[in-house]
């Protein structure tokens, strides 16, 4: 059954009110959801994902248009209407056709009162959408969109770049793919793109990495059944590139889900290392092993507490990926509802988790080993920091220096920080330690 627009809106006004309000991850909620046609579908994410993205200053646009604010068990009321004001200001449906939709998703919502309060505001905000525009971007949080916390946690450690960091995370990222190099070339796997209607270029720093010109559905992808190509972004594909698994090596993958490095480390390996790939969901557990199962590749898959699992086992390891939980403000451009869903609290509790796990992850490093740590972060807290006060415990961790093509890129005395857009890669940080032999 095809849905009308007034549907679709109400369904992702319920949506954006779960994210928003709930605390719910639209990543999670998305993945189960289900339309019988396409485009509904592809409207209804859209706008899911672009109301998280601007939420802060549709908000703001919506309280200066209101006397009175919508009362908390009306959320969903307040959400189409932020998707009302999200259509206005950022999409390209004609505003007549937008106002009518929206105010008619009213009925959906079992809430018919609402119509005039949405039809009114709607109205008022094409009227006065300069002046309130101009307004908006008087102040950091509204004009970007983004957490006043984030931005002053942001400032600090990137004077002269802020603006630019900010203006990036609320792009579009590019769908970019991981070629399987045991499988194809890349400069094969971009004749099949071009074969198949799909524009693409090779990524000019990493050599496994072919960016879209546009986003296609997977199914459209050549031989991506057959574990061909895997979606990833650029910079997640350096950690494979920076450890260069050797056949024979013993590696772990500690925070593994959905599987796109420990994946990236068979591959490159051509399967031939041990890797056990680690996480603490069961969900993402049986994603890793879909991914590697349409790869053809062969990995322990453990759905345990990292932490837990390095204190527990008896194993040691050539070589361990530490990808840790982290605040994930480098990929905002991907999951927009971070910006909702992250507090500064939270930063505190993930650098104490990371601490640990780099501490017990070392235990388990052979000697002459080394240790890659990773976060999709761009705050120093998280990266930099972190590693210094590690330093400050073990002498027996160095820093090794990384390819000098991706040092160029870095924003961080310590490691590489990689920033959101820089190459057209996500915000990445990597830092690799080897373990040193200690004179007694």
């Amino acid at each position: 059954m095809v849905l009308t627009s007034s549907q679709v809106r109400s369904q992702a006004a319920k949506t954006l009110a779960e994210i928003a309000f709930e605390g719910h991850s639209a990543t999670e909620i998305l993945a189960n959801i289900e339309f019988e046609n396409p485009s509904d579908l592809s409207l209804f994410k859209s706008l899911v994902l672009n109301s998280c993205r601007y939420f802060i200053r549709l908000d703001a646009a919506a309280k200066s248009l209101m006397q009175k604010p919508i009362r908390n068990k009306d959320a969903d009321v307040k959400c189409l209407l932020l998707i009302g004001l999200y259509q206005l200001e950022y999409a390209r449906t004609p505003d007549h056709a937008a106002i009518a939709a929206t105010v008619e998703a009213c009925e959906q919502l079992k809430k018919p009162w609402a119509k005039k309060l949405i039809n009114g505001v709607l109205r008022n905000y094409v009227r006065q959408q300069e002046s309130i525009n101009h307004q908006l971007d008087k102040n950091w949080d509204s004009k970007f969109a983004m957490p006043n916390w984030l931005i002053n946690k942001i400032k600090p450690s990137y004077k002269g770049q802020v603006d630019q960091i900010l203006e990036y995370s609320n792009q579009q990222a590019p769908l970019t793919l991981r070629v399987n190099l045991a499988k194809t070339s890349r400069e094969q796997y971009l004749k099949l793109l071009i074969e198949s209607s799909i524009e693409a270029t090779a990524h000019e720093l990493v050599a496994s990495a072919i960016v879209l010109e546009k986003p296609v559905n997977v199914i459209q992808l050549p031989n991506f059944s057959e574990g061909w190509v895997s979606v990833q972004d650029a910079a997640a594909q350096l950690s494979a590139h920076i450890l260069m698994p050797q056949a024979g090596m013993t590696i772990l993958d500690a925070c593994s889900a959905p599987g796109g490095k420990a994946a990236h480390l068979l591959e490159y390996s051509n399967n031939q290392i041990e890797l056990t790939a680690i996480d603490i969901d069961d969900r993402r557990c049986e994603r890793i092993e879909e991914n590697l199962e349409r790869l053809q590749l062969d990995a322990q898959v453990i759905c345990y507490d990292a932490v837990e699992y390095l204190k527990e086992t008896d194993k040691y390891f050539d070589q361990i990926l530490l990808d840790v939980p982290c605040s994930a403000t480098g990929v905002i451009r991907r999951h927009p509802d971070i910006k909702l869903l992250r507090r500064e609290s939270d930063i505190n509790e993930l650098v104490l988790i990371q601490a640990e796990m780099l501490k017990q992850a070392w235990k388990r490093l052979k000697p002459s080993g080394k240790l890659l740590y990773a976060t999709c972060s761009i705050l120093p807290q998280e990266n930099g920091q972190q590693i210094e006060s590690f330093l400050t415990e073990q002498a027996d961790a160095q820093i090794e220096p990384l390819d000098s093509k991706v040092m160029q890129l870095s924003n961080a005395e310590i490691g590489c920080q990689i920033l959101p857009n820089q190459l057209q890669m996500d915000g990445f940080y990597y830092c690799l330690l080897s373990k040193q032999a200690v004179d007694k």
